[in-house]
């Protein structure tokens, strides 16, 4: 049996309409302005609520020097949104993406396309998985940009001890802490989107990813684990405070990448395998 006169399949859906496809869906742009919105928000509740008496405090919190400069700020966002709001729009983007077509009955007339199957998992990943990477750094740039605003540029007080480093000098490390964020999400992004493939409702894959996560992070904090809890992919999700250490300390951060990505690849591979034999009728 030959192919049509002109059939590519490499040609089938283009990633530009994807991308198009998806930047207009509601939940897009609701996510994003919800990411967009809260540094912001913080920035108004600090300036009208309580000042914080930690300053005489022995150990910082990070949120009692969220107001001391623009870096400090950033740091207390991306602390209080990487744990959940996050986690919530990177399954947003993976978990919705597959399912979403299964439930408006239009995938097995993309797969009718014909679009290989493979193909066709691909271009949504790529594009889910750019969609949730540029959430996860759309919040920390609008924080430094509101708290720099707000509160001023200036060096940097370390959580704990309030060492100060300058500024100019942890600025790059920011760049580090933003890319383990995005590493440390992909395990929600692979778990949701193989839930996708599994279900034809959109938030049965998100809230499956996110329940999963809330579960590890509930085992994290069960001591009688002992090391084993070095495996749950929430256990290194703020190893990035070691960044802006006075010293750099790569360790945790290290683990946490790997744990991270090996979850990630595996569940990826276990969606691709599942959806290639998956009987589509919606």
């Amino acid at each position: 049996m030959t192919a049509a006169t002109g059939y590519a399949p490499r040609r089938t859906l283009p990633l530009r309409v994807e991308i198009v496809r998806q930047f207009k869906r509601r939940r897009t742009i609701g996510m994003f302005g919800l990411l967009l919105a809260l540094p912001w928000i913080l920035v108004i509740a600090f300036q009208f609520g309580p000042q914080s008496s930690g300053q005489g405090q022995a150990s910082l919190r990070i949120s009692d020097l969220a107001t001391e400069s623009g870096l400090n700020f950033t740091a207390f966002a991306l602390s209080v949104s990487a744990n959940f709001l996050l986690v919530v729009a990177v399954a947003l983007f993976c978990g919705d993406t597959v399912a979403s077509e299964a439930n408006w009955s239009s995938l097995r007339y993309l797969l009718a396309a014909p679009i290989p199957r493979d193909r066709l998992l691909r271009q949504k990943l790529i594009v889910a998985l750019g969609y949730a990477a540029a959430a996860v750094i759309c919040l920390p740039l609008m924080a430094l940009i509101a708290g720099t605003l707000a509160f001023g540029w200036d060096d940097i007080q370390v959580p704990g001890t309030g060492e100060v480093i300058p500024a100019l000098d942890v600025l790059p490390r920011f760049g580090i802490v933003i890319g383990y964020a995005l590493v440390s999400q992909l395990v929600v992004a692979a778990l949701a989107f193989l839930l996708s493939t599994m279900t034809d409702s959109p938030l049965g894959a998100v809230g499956g990813a996110v329940g999963l996560w809330i579960v590890c992070t509930i085992l994290q904090a069960v001591e009688a684990l002992g090391s084993l809890r070095e495996f749950l992919p929430t256990f290194w999700n703020n190893a990035w405070l070691d960044a802006l250490a006075p010293e750099l300390d790569w360790s945790g951060m290290a683990k946490g990448a790997s744990v991270s990505i090996t979850y990630a690849a595996i569940l990826i591979a276990i969606a691709f395998r599942r959806f290639r034999t998956k009987d589509v009728v919606s």
